[in-house]
């Protein structure tokens, strides 16, 4: 049976976006070309540029992309019984290792469209939203806004950190022989997850269900 035109639509720009991810995920975003997404998605040379308009919209779409799976691996979090911070950093950690080619493009704003496309900036907030909230669970819903931010800022900078090691860095090669990859990043996971729930008691913030 011949697919609908809407099917036929969403096709292929599924096809020319998962092309785009598996040149990233290979190559990094800088090698990402109209010509040779058109080419591995198996499409003609116009296809990209009728979905998409450039390279820059392709980017702009997978970033959006990636911030709606983020704020959804946030919202996951909340329905775990695993303290908040610890989880929150393994929701990070999996989301980027699932899902390279989205992460090596949605935090460069030189690239990413947050600044040129008004969904994946909608998307982006919207997955800071989600991380805000599983801060919420960990230092309690009486926190100031600005405290609220510093505690979101400091939960993704070390997320966002050990990814970038673990996926585009050196971590792999810098761990003392014998010991196991997995088991070092947990260990940084649990202690960077103390440090931030440590912080919370130290300030007298009561989280929930506390």
């Amino acid at each position: 049976m011949v697919p609908a035109p809407s099917e036929q639509h969403g096709d292929v720009r599924r096809l020319v976006l998962d092309a785009a991810l598996a040149i990233i995920e290979s190559d990094g975003a800088e090698s990402l070309s109209m010509r040779e997404v058109a080419r591995r998605a198996g499409v003609s040379h116009q296809a990209p540029y009728h979905y998409f308009g450039d390279r820059s919209g392709i980017l702009a779409a997978i970033s959006e992309e990636g911030f709606t799976g983020l704020a959804q691996a946030f919202r996951d979090v909340h329905e775990t019984e695993m303290p908040a911070a610890k989880a929150g950093f393994i929701a990070y950690l999996n989301f980027a290792r699932e899902h390279i080619g989205h992460f090596r493009v949605m935090f460069r704003n030189d690239i990413c469209g947050v600044t040129t496309h008004a969904s994946t900036a909608i998307a982006a907030d919207c997955a800071f939203d989600e991380l805000r909230l599983m801060v919420a669970r960990i230092t309690g819903p009486s926190i100031d806004s600005e405290t609220a931010h510093t505690f979101a800022f400091t939960l993704w900078s070390h997320a966002h950190g050990l990814a970038t090691l673990v996926i585009d860095g050196p971590l792999p090669n810098k761990i003392p022989p014998g010991t196991n990859l997995e088991d070092q990043i947990h260990a940084v996971i649990d202690l960077s997850s103390q440090m931030v729930a440590l912080k919370a008691a130290e300030m007298g913030l009561v989280p929930h269900g506390h």
